[in-house]
């Protein structure tokens, strides 16, 4: 299914008034166009294991945080993202009853659906960087690759690191230590 932004225009609070998809659908807000998608069967695979995997990660050893699925995050009055998985530090993670749209996170993740790669390299990556994300994963399930995005000061403008790890490669991150997951690991054998 492909991505289907909306011919016009519309703001946070506009987008924020539909109503929710019960059919599978995501729908988020990009530069104010929404875009719709029904995520497939790879991505689900991948999603499942990265969840799990970073979150044994963090229940391993108290003060990492919290990992979670896909949830609203606002960044603008023309965005609000849904990363498939998202990682606070320690403390920052939204109340348990908070309503969304969330703060940003210190990691977001994004799996590629072929209707939104568009989206998640070019301006959901330009957004997350304008407004401060620590760091990004996309993960290319086409390429079976991910491309990491990070900042090396917490206060750093942009994104001044990025790595493009592949198959032999592991994906670790200064702001999860002892994590590491060997890339094979993240797609099913065929």
């Amino acid at each position: 299914m492909t991505a289907v932004p909306v011919a016009q225009r519309m703001t946070a609070d506009e987008f924020l008034a539909l109503p929710e998809p019960h059919d599978g659908r995501r729908h988020e807000l990009v530069e104010g166009e929404l875009v719709v998608t029904f995520p497939g069967f790879l991505h689900g695979a991948v999603q499942a294991h990265l969840v799990f995997t970073l979150g044994k990660w963090a229940r391993a050893q108290s003060g990492r945080g919290i990992v979670t699925l896909t949830h609203g995050i606002s960044l603008d009055d023309r965005n609000l993202f849904g990363p498939d998985i998202l990682w606070y530090r320690e403390g920052r993670a939204p109340g348990r009853h908070d309503p969304p749209p969330y703060s940003m996170p210190d990691l977001a993740v994004e799996v590629r659906s072929a209707s939104t790669w568009r989206y998640d390299i070019g301006a959901k990556k330009a957004a997350y960087e304008r407004h401060g994300l620590p760091e990004l994963w996309l993960v290319d399930t086409a390429a079976a690759e991910v491309l990491v995005f990070r900042r090396s000061a917490p206060q750093g403008h942009t994104f001044d690191v990025a790595l493009e790890l592949g198959r032999g490669d592991t994906l670790a991150s200064p702001l999860l230590p002892g994590f590491a997951l060997a890339i094979g690991e993240l797609y099913p054998a065929e």
